[in-house]
């Protein structure tokens, strides 16, 4: 049973709740902050919120039901500065705010809890995008998922979109003046629920990689299917397909006017792909071979200067001064050791250094399949939590 469907008592305190946005305002500007994550240890340990100026402590609540309150649960939350309530919904976090204000604490909770800080999603501006067109990241700070947007004249593309946010794609090209004409997926997302169907329905054109339709997508002659250099067109803007299995074997990216290249779940800002989540543990081995002839032979082969965006970024991740999760392939050479290593000690290393699997992940490659449905409060269920589709920390990464 969730936390917030449980009845709490009744106490009478005032606490003031925050947004999910103003939370966000304040990560981002670096503010001190401390959060009292009232969820159960297993859910926190998934994903909470994170920030390099954020202190997070995990208290669940049924700490603070009793009317005696164990001295050490209490000795754990700071009572010199505003502490931060965050639950799953916001019920279980007003509930211990009030707790602790009633004992002289200085307190707020967060409105709608994890659920809201997932309902955030910012788009930024490619500065150092050179080719043609204006080039926007999208993110997803609760999930690391990032989604990319080309707009030319009067027309408008997006890369890897989420469902969640379909309509937003196409209200965000209409407010600059374009109509949003594809959307693309790079693979068969493990971690979130794709847009692209909802986008087609809704008057855009969708479109898959066709060496992904052969994992079985049950909606593929409803799209458009793209092969390995096929080239799409956005007003005067060119959108290579360029196949690089590994992470799965129809990964596609698209390369932007020769001057980007989203790479889906092959190439991050701060490492590389998983081998595992297509063919599991055994296939991983052969997968991993075939990520390492992507990046070799089709990825860093590219101009040096081309500006790379995955579709990803974890917790670790720098963003460039532009503040997008975005590096130019040099960068990368210069910053993720295993783009130097030999076929097999790449292989040893990926497969040595692989996170837990995304939560979920086999229901939701089975809605982005065709195979299962979810409505659009399931399917926002399911994406909860971190991405982990990459490999590596910071050891690997800066090997």
């Amino acid at each position: 049973m969730n936390l917030d469907e449980i009845d709490l008592p009744e106490i009478d305190a005032e606490v003031e709740g925050i947004t999910a946005e103003e939370l966000r305002g304040r990560v981002k500007r670096g503010e001190a902050i401390t959060v009292i994550d009232t969820r159960r240890n297993r859910e926190y340990e998934k994903w909470k919120i994170e920030g390099k100026s954020v202190k997070s402590i995990n208290v669940p609540y049924t700490e603070f039901v009793d009317e005696e309150i164990d001295d050490e649960v209490l000795a754990r939350i700071p009572n010199d500065r505003l502490v931060t309530a965050v639950c799953a919904k916001g019920k279980s976090s007003e509930f211990v705010a009030k707790v602790l204000a009633e004992r002289g604490y200085e307190v707020e909770h967060l409105d709608d809890g994890m659920e809201g800080w997932a309902s955030i999603y910012e788009a930024v501006e490619v500065e150092r995008y050179e080719g043609r067109g204006t080039l926007v990241q999208y993110r997803r700070p609760s999930s690391g998922c990032l989604a990319y947007m080309i707009y030319d004249e009067d027309e408008a593309l997006v890369i890897d979109p989420l469902r969640f946010f379909a309509d937003r794609y196409i209200e965000d090209a209409k407010e600059r003046g374009a109509e949003l004409v594809y959307a693309l997926d790079t693979h068969i997302h493990a971690d979130h629920i794709s847009g692209v169907r909802a986008l087609d329905e809704r008057g855009v054109e969708g479109v898959v990689p066709e060496p992904a339709v052969a994992r079985g997508v049950t909606y593929a002659d409803e799209l458009t299917a793209v092969s390995d250099g096929d080239v799409l067109k956005v007003g005067g803007v060119g959108i290579e397909a360029v196949h690089t299995p590994g992470h799965t074997s129809g990964m596609t990216s698209y390369l932007v006017d020769d001057a980007f290249l989203a790479t889906g779940d092959g190439l991050f800002v701060e490492t590389v792909a998983r081998p595992d989540l297509e063919e599991g543990d055994e296939g991983a081995p052969d997968a991993a071979r075939k990520l390492h002839e992507s990046l070799q032979e089709r990825i860093l082969k590219l101009d040096a200067d081309v500006l790379v965006g995955g579709a990803h970024y974890s917790s670790f991740a720098e963003p460039a001064e532009d503040g997008t999760y975005t590096a130019t392939l040099d960068e990368l050479k210069g910053r993720i050791g295993v783009l130097s290593m030999e076929r097999e000690k790449f292989v040893e290393t990926v497969l040595a250094d692989m996170p837990p699997r995304p939560a979920n992940y086999k229901e939701i490659i089975a809605v982005n399949l065709g195979r299962e449905e979810a409505d659009d409060e399931e399917a926002f269920t399911l994406e909860l939590g971190p991405n982990n589709c990459a490999v590596g920390n910071e050891a690997l990464a800066g090997d």
